[in-house]
């Protein structure tokens, strides 16, 4: 190994790579077999070398002749999930419980995994369970404090994050480069709105210290770092953290991405006002109202002094992907609608009717990346409320040949006048990177959705009928990825 790499310490890959060889060396001498630690160790040294399906065929040999051992299930479960492969990960972490239902590992993991696809149930239960054992779990508390939050009881939430989190706010993910890594600083808020960044941050080139802001003492020393990639994003559920992500990114110079100043804006309520004097954006009236009062006997008359007229919409603030997020059509589903529906405030939306002649509503999706405008998607649905997953792309070639014209030539799909008001918007927000969702009206106009820094960019399966989007997305992630580079070797900033 070089002496640079041994002195600076960022070369793991060839630390790996010659403890590969000696586990081969040694295993391959017994010919009696091997100790199953080894045999382990050799398994996930394959995985964390990107020799996954030997490392998979590897775990599989072990787990045939110790079918319960805690640490093959355990590390295959991870090396699965690292694959993508989720529903099989969560079957091995399950049969690690069966065996050694008092260790913590797999729970969290599984429990991780649950919370991921949205089965807070099961989560929870795993979580508790872990915490019935093991008071002080950290990370058992964290899941918990995700799963509460997520489903609306954000008191409770705190309390468990500020176990899980205290003393254990600064993490450091790992690096498997073989080159000097840039190094950076990934700012984060507990209870989630955070940017999705495993597509664009890989670890053989990065070397992300994940902060998790609003439980960092601030006395704590920074990690060392080029830049800062600040991927809190949700202005409407994160502002503690954003808070606290400001006055941390004022104690250091390096170059920043995405100013949580700025990303403070962004909240629904804000965007809604100051989105509507860019020309050609049309913004929907947005307040937030008293849950208990929209409830109540007058609520719908409160929303009538506030200027409102059904249909409307009433959302959950700091909730994304359609959850907690619901159309009213008439006065007397208001109670109802509001009581349902969990926050001790809640945001009425003036409703923009995205309707095309056909019937189907529209909603485009671009990504503002370096201060580019890239094409992400186009969702077509007979729903109101229109997301990807849920649209009807898959089942009609006619809208995905559709969807298909505007990731080719966005400004003719579009039209000037949508196009000068996305670059109004893009100019207004003053990020690094954004997205938008939105509609067009029949006179051109841009009817805004959202606009913020929390959009997701989903890579498509491999199913043939998504080939046609696959360039579009590369392209975004590829510029997301060079904007990062760009930025890591910008000048300092002066101190805020």
């Amino acid at each position: 190994m070089p002496e640079t790499s041994e002195k600076h310490g960022w070369a793991p890959r060839q630390a790996q790579e010659v403890r590969l060889r000696q586990l081969e060396d040694w295993l391959a001498s017994r010919p009696e077999g091997g100790a199953i630690a080894s045999e382990i160790e050799r398994a996930v040294l394959l995985g964390a070398l990107n020799r996954r399906q030997e490392s998979q065929q590897a775990f599989i040999d072990i787990l045939r002749r110790s079918p319960e051992n805690f640490s093959a299930l355990n590390e295959f479960g991870t090396l699965l999930t690292n694959m993508g492969a989720i529903d099989a990960a969560c079957r091995v972490y399950a049969e690690a419980i069966l065996h050694h239902p008092d260790n913590p590992m797999a729970r969290v993991n599984l429990a991780n995994l649950l919370l991921r696809a949205n089965r807070h149930t099961e989560a929870r239960a795993h979580y508790e369970a872990v915490l019935r054992i093991h008071p002080d779990h950290a990370e058992a508390h964290q899941g918990l404090g995700a799963v509460l939050s997520d489903l609306g009881d954000r008191i409770a939430a705190r309390r468990h994050f500020q176990q899980g989190f205290r003393d254990h706010a600064v993490s450091t993910l790992p690096y498997r480069g073989t080159k000097p890594p840039v190094t950076l600083l990934q700012l984060v808020s507990s209870g989630g709105g955070n940017i999705p960044t495993s597509a664009v941050l890989d670890d053989r080139t990065f070397l992300t210290s994940v902060i998790v802001t609003d439980y960092l003492d601030p006395r704590t020393a920074l990690p060392p770092h080029q830049l800062i990639f600040n991927a809190i994003g949700d202005a409407d559920l994160c502002a503690p953290a954003l808070e606290a992500a400001a006055a941390l990114v004022a104690r250091t110079t390096a170059p920043l991405i995405n100013d949580p100043r700025a990303v403070m804006k962004t909240g629904r309520i804000d965007n809604a006002a100051r989105l509507a004097a860019v020309p050609g954006v049309v913004t929907p009236k947005t307040s937030a109202v008293d849950r208990a009062m929209l409830a109540g006997p007058g609520g719908a008359n409160a929303i009538a002094d506030l200027g409102y007229v059904f249909p409307l919409l009433l959302r959950s603030p700091g909730y994304h992907t359609g959850r907690n997020f619901i159309f009213v059509e008439k006065a007397a589903d208001l109670s109802a609608a509001a009581a349902g529906l969990p926050g001790d405030d809640l945001l009425v939306i003036e409703y923009l009717d995205a309707r095309g002649r056909d019937g189907s509503a529209r909603k485009y999706r671009v990504m503002m990346i370096g201060g580019e405008i890239y094409p992400l998607h186009l969702a077509i649905s007979r729903n109101w409320k229109v997301h990807y997953f849920t649209s009807d792309m898959a089942d009609k070639p006619d809208h995905r040949s559709e969807e298909a014209i505007f990731l080719r030539d966005m400004r003719a799909a579009l039209g000037d006048k949508a196009m000068t008001a996305l670059e109004g918007i893009r100019d207004t927000l003053g990020l690094d990177y954004a997205g938008v969702d939105f509609a067009t009206a029949p006179n051109g106009d841009l009817l805004l959705f959202e606009a913020n820094a929390t959009m997701v960019i989903a890579v498509p399966d491999s199913d043939p009928r998504w080939a046609y989007r696959r360039d579009a997305i590369g392209r975004i992630i590829d510029a997301v990825v060079a904007m990062i580079m760009h930025k890591s070797t910008a000048p300092h900033r002066s101190r805020m």
